[in-house]
């Protein structure tokens, strides 16, 4: 929310989007697989 106040709602959505596909494009390429229920170790 800090950065949505400081730039607005719509600059914040995309952020968060780009920064979102960022992470999921490396786990692509990397091959890594994602499990939802279990914290990194």
């Amino acid at each position: 929310m800090k950065l949505a106040k400081r730039v607005g709602m719509k600059k914040a959505k995309v952020a968060i989007a780009r920064k979102i596909a960022v992470i999921l494009h490396c786990i692509w390429v990397d091959g890594t697989s994602f499990d939802w229920g279990h914290a990194p170790t």
